[in-house]
């Protein structure tokens, strides 16, 4: 639960925001105020475009496999979640989050299963402070039927037998840090990342160096290639990057170096 905020919080983070040219949703969203905001990412490998569905009516509609929803604006209180596949509304996948509250950011996904689709939530209470300019960056596994995973999102030539892992022991279906938990917290700069099977140092991917900027919202997710039931040898996942915001775009899709895939 977030920490009660005073007036003059308040006042000083519309002082903070004249001064620094902040954006005035992260304060709405930090002090509880702005209304929650949810959106949906398509990470079912081989499934047609499906429409994202709040309380059994479309919220967003004709989205692609690796499409990242823009965030939207929804009610306080328990939401019933689903997608179906467009123009229907004949769930494929449905979940609930009990009580949506303010300030909130929720995240659902679209995963693969064994048969058919599942699906993934993800409550972000957003408890960024007001002074960070950090990055905000979680882990979830959507590879179905394979071990769990550590992430590794670290300087490039980082000898990963020496670190501790960003994300470990991310297991399917969920989060790391998990539902409910605030996001981990990394300066901007340029990354690799690694993914191993949980308490390995041996790599079954490592993406190319990019760039993870200041204020950045990244959800990395594993899923595996081409619609198969990955059992994670090297070359059999993807890492896909939803980026937080207000505008519709595809995830980015880290390549694997090990295998130029």
């Amino acid at each position: 639960m977030k920490t009660i905020r005073t007036l003059a919080v308040l006042a000083s983070a519309a002082a903070l925001l004249t001064a620094c040219g902040g954006g005035g949703n992260d304060v709405g969203k930090e002090l509880g105020l702005q209304n929650p905001e949810i959106h949906f990412v398509h990470a079912l490998p081989g499934s047609s475009n499906v429409d994202f569905l709040v309380n059994g009516s479309a919220l967003q509609t004709n989205i692609a496999y690796k499409q990242v929803t823009n965030f939207a604006n929804i009610n306080t209180g328990s939401t019933n979640v689903s997608y179906a596949s467009t123009g229907t509304t004949t769930a494929i996948a449905s979940g609930n989050f009990p009580d949506v509250a303010k300030g909130h950011e929720y995240t659902v996904l679209a995963l693969p299963a064994l048969s058919g689709g599942d699906i993934g939530l993800i409550d972000d209470p957003f408890d960024k402070g007001l002074l960070s300019n950090s990055a905000r960056v979680r882990a979830f596994n959507a590879t179905v039927n394979a071990q769990n995973l550590d992430i590794y999102i670290v300087a490039p030539n980082t000898d990963i037998s020496t670190v501790s892992p960003t994300m470990a022991g991310v297991a399917f279906k969920n989060a790391v840090p998990a539902s409910g938990q605030d996001s981990n917290y990394l300066n901007g700069g340029t990354y690799v990342a690694i993914a191993t099977v949980a308490g390995s140092k041996t790599a079954i991917f490592q993406s190319a160096s990019f760039s993870l900027g200041n204020n950045a919202d990244w959800l990395i997710t594993s899923v595996p290639i081409s619609g198969t039931l990955s059992q994670l040898a090297v070359g059999q996942i993807h890492l896909l990057v939803a980026q937080g915001g207000n505008t519709s775009q595809p995830a980015l899709e880290l390549t694997n170096q090990l295998t130029g895939q």
